[in-house]
């Protein structure tokens, strides 16, 4: 790739669980670090969010283990039954890493161009305050999605 997605960009590590509450327990025990405040959004339209082309409409429980002291962090979500990439991953392998995110800075549009020519599909984008991310569909060849991030 011409504007490959550098190891330095490297910021995050996702999953997808289906009992939040255990799973949390899990990670905060094995880590030895206090239990983050999960959020939890309701199933509306977002204009600012699609998934595979359509105006993204779900719930989500949602935790992040801070581990940027080290350059990352632990995301962990809990869909609802709505139609999502969280949820499509839960159905179809279970618990397990959803995705792993990288910030490839100003190349984030060259970055998604080159992976959408190379046979990637853009399977959800989110715009939110100060930034976007996008899941790109690469759990048939790299056994993970991406998560393609201009910035933090």
């Amino acid at each position: 790739m011409e504007n490959s997605i550098s190891l330095n960009g490297f910021i995050q590590i996702a999953l997808v669980v289906s009992d939040m509450d255990k799973a949390l327990d899990a990670w905060c025990t094995l880590f030895n670090v206090s239990r983050p405040e999960v959020r939890i959004t309701e199933a509306l339209p977002n204009p600012g969010e699609t998934y595979r082309g359509q105006t993204a409409c779900y719930g989500l429980k949602l935790a992040v283990i801070d581990c940027r002291d080290r350059g990352f962090m632990i995301e962990l979500h809990e869909p609802d039954e709505n139609p999502s990439t969280f949820r499509e991953f839960l159905d179809k392998h279970g618990n397990g890493v959803h995705h792993i995110g990288f910030q490839v800075g100003e190349a984030r549009d060259n970055v998604i161009r080159e992976l959408e020519g190379l046979g990637y599909v853009m399977r959800n984008m989110g715009i939110y305050p100060g930034g976007s991310w996008t899941i790109v569909d690469s759990e048939d060849s790299l056994g993970v999605n991406l998560n393609i991030k201009p910035h933090p």
